[in-house]
């Protein structure tokens, strides 16, 4: 099943190609994105005790200028690719750097902003032991509350500014580091996998509703990819996938789609788009020749063990590699996984694609 949804999108995939960077035919909506490192344009650079950066080479080698930007990525990431199919030449800058510049943070804000950040997670402990400080997801939206403030001091109106946010896309990509950090003993306090699952699930639950209460109605969510397969995981595992880490992400998706539905059943007004992250890895892994990849395990840059960093090695033929560094796609890889998001099936993305979801025709 899963080849033959690989194979029918493959049809579509020259022709979203090849509009990709495209003007969109209307206004691009305000972009307001959360969640880790996937998603990251830059916030753990604004944090000076973070530890979890990629502000330095060889990331970057392909971005404008060859910059390392923060992104952990050897050029654009996920966020990157996804806005551009909506139009917009560049993604909308971490809030962290928005309020750097009181002069223009109000006319910025409404255009969209970034608070992902990498190594966070939905619990407000993940990544707080391993990196010393990250901005969990629930910080997050304490951020944008922020911005939803000074949106209604413009607007002198609540009413005025649910108006500007219905018409915003909220972009959302959490949960990897939960579950690795579970399955190293990180997390704080410790629980069983009952535990752990029904907290992940009651948290992110409420960060979805505190969304809404701010005027989220259009989310673009992503759950978790086949974690068990990075070279990290591999490293781990003698090589193989991480049949643990790969049986929480399916579960992880599982548990997403129930819980979308519950969600949208008491909010009638919330429309979403779900895509099913996993499927949409391990369809490349068994399809690697179709999307002209050439390596599915290794890192380009550093390995398993060794991160990506100025000392590391890193591969010439970047486009080939599923991988950039220990966990994180190639640049190749999110351009892909962007159009998959906007011209995929329900298969990879449910009950609707971004494309059907913000009336964006690529």
């Amino acid at each position: 099943m899963a080849k033959r949804n690989i194979s029918c999108f493959l049809l579509v995939l020259v022709s979203l190609l090849a509009v990709a960077l495209a003007e969109a035919t209307t206004e691009p909506p305000a972009v307001y994105i959360f969640g880790d490192s996937t998603l990251d344009v830059g916030t753990n650079n604004y944090i000076p005790e973070c530890l979890a950066k990629a502000d330095f080479y060889f990331n970057g080698i392909d971005f404008p200028y060859s910059e390392p930007t923060g992104r952990f990525s050897n050029g654009l990431n996920t966020a990157d690719e996804i806005v551009r199919l909506l139009g917009l030449r560049r993604s909308p800058p971490p809030f962290l750097q928005l309020v750097n510049d009181p002069s223009t943070f109000r006319k910025n804000i409404l255009k969209g902003a970034n608070f992902a950040s990498g190594g966070s997670g939905i619990l407000n402990s993940t990544g707080q032991y391993q990196y010393i400080k990250v901005i969990s997801m629930g910080d997050q939206i304490q951020q944008f509350s922020t911005v939803r403030s000074n949106i209604t001091n413009m607007t002198a109106s609540d009413a005025a500014t649910d108006a500007i946010l219905s018409k915003a896309f909220f972009l959302i990509s959490v949960g990897s580091n939960d579950i690795f950090e579970y399955l190293l003993n990180i997390t704080r306090p410790p629980m069983t996998i009952p535990e752990f699952n029904a907290t992940l699930v009651s948290t992110y639950e409420y960060h979805l509703k505190t969304l809404y209460e701010l005027g989220a109605r259009k989310l673009g969510i992503l759950t978790v990819p086949a974690i068990g397969c990075t070279p990290i995981a591999r490293a781990r595992a003698n090589g193989n996938c991480s049949e643990p880490a790969q049986r929480f992400a399916q579960a992880f998706y599982t548990e997403a789609v129930a819980l979308l539905e519950k969600v949208s059943s008491e909010v009638p007004d919330l429309r979403y788009s779900l895509a099913n992250t996993y499927l949409m890895t391990t369809g490349m892994m068994e399809n690697m020749f179709a999307f002209g990849l050439r390596d599915i395990t290794s890192a380009c840059c550093g390995n398993g063990t060794y991160a990506c960093n100025q000392t590391a090695s890193f591969c010439s033929n970047r486009d080939e590699y599923l991988f950039w560094d220990q966990f994180h796609p190639t640049q190749r890889v999110s351009e892909l996984a962007a159009l998959t998001l906007f011209g995929g099936s329900e298969s990879f993305v449910a009950p609707m694609n971004f494309s059907q979801l913000l009336g964006v025709n690529i």
